[in-house]
């Protein structure tokens, strides 16, 4: 049964405040994977239930949502899913290996292959992320916003190509020369199936939607303007004309492509509100490039997180000041790493609320 009882009202709208480019009570601040391996009770759930289990169980995803807003001022929380649950719901196996990560036993390896995909209906196997997000708007007591998120097309195609995660992407970068057609097909494909997951994920109570183009640090500039840029572009146009057609909220949106750096300029110009930099790109020269009317999230080193306290509130104070306190939200430069001490998590979110 959905719950059909409206929202709570939101008591702290600095993210969304920041994404809009308004004026902010203090600098919001959030971390990629903020619930994860990193706190112990998300390893204790772990040993009852498998990874895949809990995405698709909305009460425990949304306990996983909770654990880092209970421990931490943090000013968003995001639901707990995976970019892979879109592989699952077009038809392939995806399976979670301890101390592999994810690896998928069927890859698509031919374009042949891609006759097995089952796009038809393919958001109607998602529903449960859906489902999740709402009850956790109703969890959160209007607490901090909620974000959704989504693989981007190129990086969902690399792992099911590989069958998993790969330090080289070669099997993928090979379609890109020896079946661009086809490549093309695929990318539209996944495209197709993001932005109905989208829509579905805004319909469920996502104030904010965040696309991971995780894999585009294996494109050359010139790959990723052809094989990343034009999907995520369709991505947003094609979201923002079905919103408003429907008269949804028009959500702010985040394009995070981590390794794109080349390419931030072109990415201003895609029409989303917020770009997260990855920790190689330096904020002052970041600034200057996508101008005035457009949000930076990011970019601490998550490996800067293992360094003592005093060292780690240097440097994050020090990323604050570069950035300022208008059109900024803080964040990681990628995904918090499983040894991570809490106590750099509550050093993090102290140093960025008192940094300015």
């Amino acid at each position: 049964m959905k719950d059909t009882k409206p929202f709570p009202v939101l008591k702290n709208d600095n993210l969304l405040r920041a994404a809009r480019g308004e004026v902010v009570d203090r600098v919001p601040v959030w971390v990629m994977r903020q619930a994860g391996r990193y706190l112990p009770e998300f390893q204790e759930l772990r040993k009852q239930h498998d990874f895949f289990t809990v995405c698709r169980t909305p009460e425990l995803a949304c306990e996983v949502t909770m654990q880092p807003l209970r421990r931490f001022d943090l000013d968003a929380s995001i639901i707990f899913s995976d970019i892979l649950v879109i592989p699952q719901a077009l038809g392939l196996t995806v399976e979670m290996h301890a101390g592999v990560g994810p690896v998928l036993p069927q890859p698509i390896n031919t374009p042949e292959d891609l006759k097995r995909l089952t796009p038809d209906g393919a958001v109607s196997r998602l529903t449960y992320v859906g489902d999740a997000i709402t009850m956790m708007r109703h969890k959160l007591e209007g607490k901090v916003p909620l974000i959704g998120f989504t693989g981007a097309p190129w990086t969902l195609m690399g792992y099911m190509i590989e069958g998993g995660g790969s330090k080289t992407m070669s099997k993928s970068k090979a379609w890109l020369t020896d079946h661009p057609e086809d490549t093309r097909l695929f990318l539209n494909l996944l495209t197709d199936a993001i932005v109905d997951y989208l829509e579905m994920q805004v319909k469920a109570g996502a104030q904010m939607l965040q696309v991971f183009e995780s894999s585009a640090e294996h494109l050359t500039k010139e790959q990723f303007l052809l094989w990343a840029v034009p999907y995520l572009r369709r991505i947003r146009d094609e979201l923002v004309d079905r919103l408003t057609k429907k008269a949804l909220p028009l959500v702010p949106m985040t394009l995070f492509a981590k390794g794109a750096g080349h390419s931030l300029k072109e990415q201003s110009e895609l029409g989303y509100d917020v770009i997260a930099l990855d920790w190689t790109v330096d904020p002052i020269e970041a600034r200057a490039t996508v101008g005035p009317n457009i949000t930076l999230m990011g970019n601490l080193d998550p490996q800067d997180m293992y360094r003592e306290a005093d060292e780690l509130r240097t440097l994050t104070t020090e990323m604050v000041h570069k950035f300022g306190k208008s059109r900024y939200i803080a964040n990681l430069g990628h995904g918090i790493t499983p040894q991570t001490p809490i106590t750099s998590m509550e050093v993090l979110v102290e140093a960025v609320h008192k940094a300015l």
